[in-house]
C-alpha cells in the first residue's frame, strides 16, 4: 500500500500481514521543484503536499497527486540576524502579489486574544508579532487591526511537543497581510530571547512567552513569489525514483494565480484495464486523462463543462467490459465519463 505523508512524501508499506505493516521506502520531493523549473524557469524549493496516490494496474508505477491551494510562495528573512523565517501567507488575508515585499521592525504584542492585555499601537511601519494560542487566528487579527499602526502580522508557534518546532499554514481571515506560523525559536530570536527547546517541548500550550508586550525586535522582510498550484508525479513503484511530473498549463502561469478557481490537482484514479492510463480530478481545471509513455506523463483527454467544473473525487468502474469514470463535482454533483480518444 501507499500512505500519503504530505511534505514527507509518498510512503510504501508491505501490509501482507495487516497487523504488522512493514516500511518499504518513500519518495523525495526533487529540489528545485521540477515542474516549476520546467514551466517557468524558476528554481525554488518544492512545496511537498503529497495528498493522494495510486499504483498502476501492473504495479510498475506510482502516480501521486500534490494538493496545493496556494500558487504563491513566501520568502521570509530576519534581516537583523540574516536568518530565514519559515513563514507562509495566511489563507484569507490581504495577499502579497508575486514580487511584492513588506519590510518593517517587529513589535511583540502577545497572544492578541480578547482576554489578553490590549495590543499596543504601532508606529505605522511595524510588523506585529503574535504568539499562537488561546484563541483562533481569525480572533487575533481584529485586535491588531484595531490597535492600528501595523503593516503586517507575524505569528510564531506556542509551546508543547506538537508545536514548538513546527511550521504551520494558517486558515485565517483578516484585512492585513498575515504570515506564519513560524517555529517558536524563530519568534524568540526576533527579540533576542533565550530559547530552551526542552522546556518548550515539556509545555502544555498554556505558558506565554517571557517577552514584555511592546518589545521592539529585529527588522524583517517578506517577499512573495509565484510557485504554481499542486500537480502530479510519476514514480517508479519499485524504487520510488521520480520519473516525470505533469500540470495543466494554466497552473504554472502567474496570471492564473487568482480569479480562476483552484487549479490544483486533487486525486488520481488509475485504470483497471489499461496499466498506462490515469484519470485526474483537477478542481476548476476539470477532468484530465493521462497516459504513461516512455516513463513520461502525457495528457490525452480532458473534459470541462460549459459552466465550468470543480471536480473533487474520481473513481473508475466497469460495466459490460467498458471502463467508466465517476467524477464528483463540488458544485454540480456526479458526472459519469467515458474516455473515447483511443484504445
Amino acid at each position: 500500500m501507499v500512505a500519503l505523508y504530505w511534505d514527507a512524501g509518498y510512503v510504501a508499506l508491505d501490509v501482507s500481514d495487516p497487523t504488522r505493516p512493514r516500511y518499504i521506502g518513500d519518495t523525495d520531493f526533487t529540489n528545485p521543484d521540477p515542474e516549476l523549473l520546467e514551466s517557468t524557469g524558476q528554481a525554488q524549493v518544492p512545496e511537498g503536499n503529497g495528498h493522494q496516490a495510486e499504483f498502476t494496474r501492473d504495479n510498475e508505477y506510482l502516480i501521486g497527486a500534490d494538493e496545493d491551494f496556494s500558487p504563491l510562495g513566501l520568502e521570509g528573512r530576519n534581516l537583523t540576524d540574516d536568518t530565514t523565517l519559515s513563514a507562509s501567507q495566511g489563507s484569507d488575508t490581504l495577499q502579497l502579489e508575486p514580487g511584492e515585499a513588506i519590510q518593517g521592525q517587529t513589535v511583540f504584542v502577545g497572544r492578541a486574544c480578547d482576554t489578553d492585555p490590549a495590543v499596543p499601537p504601532g508606529d505605522g511601519s511595524q510588523v506585529a508579532v503574535v504568539e499562537r494560542g488561546e484563541c483562533d487566528f481569525t480572533d487575533k487579527l481584529p485586535n491588531v487591526e484595531r490597535a492600528g499602526g501595523y503593516i503586517a502580522v507575524l505569528i510564531f508557534n506556542r509551546e508543547g511537543s506538537d508545536a514548538c518546532t513546527a511550521t504551520l499554514g494558517m486558515s485565517v481571515e483578516g484585512d492585513i497581510p498575515t504570515f506564519g506560523v513560524i517555529p517558536r525559536d524563530q519568534g524568540y530570536a526576533l527579540f533576542d530571547e533565550p530559547y530552551d527547546d526542552e522546556a518548550c517541548l515539556a509545555g502544555d500550550g498554556t505558558e506565554t512567552a517571557p517577552i514584555p508586550i511592546g518589545t521592539v525586535g529585529d527588522e524583517v522582510v517578506f517577499t512573495s513569489y509565484f510557485d504554481g498550484w499542486g500537480y502530479v508525479h510519476l514514480f517508479d513503484a519499485s524504487t520510488g525514483t521520480e520519473l516525470d511530473t505533469y500540470a495543466i498549463r494554466e497552473a504554472h502561469k502567474p496570471r492564473f494565480a487568482s480569479g480562476f478557481g483552484a487549479l490544483s490537482v486533487h486525486e488520481v484514479a488509475t485504470s483497471s484495464i489499461n496499466p498506462s492510463r490515469a484519470y485526474l480530478s483537477y478542481y476548476a481545471g476539470g477532468f484530465r486523462v493521462l497516459d504513461i509513455r516512455n516513463n513520461e506523463l502525457a495528457e490525452v483527454g480532458s473534459f470541462i463543462d460549459r459552466g465550468g467544473n470543480n471536480f473533487w473525487g474520481v473513481q473508475v468502474f466497469s460495466s459490460d467490459n467498458t471502463e467508466y469514470v465517476a467524477a464528483s463535482d463540488i458544485d454540480f454533483g456526479l458526472y459519469i465519463l467515458k474516455y473515447t480518444g483511443g484504445p
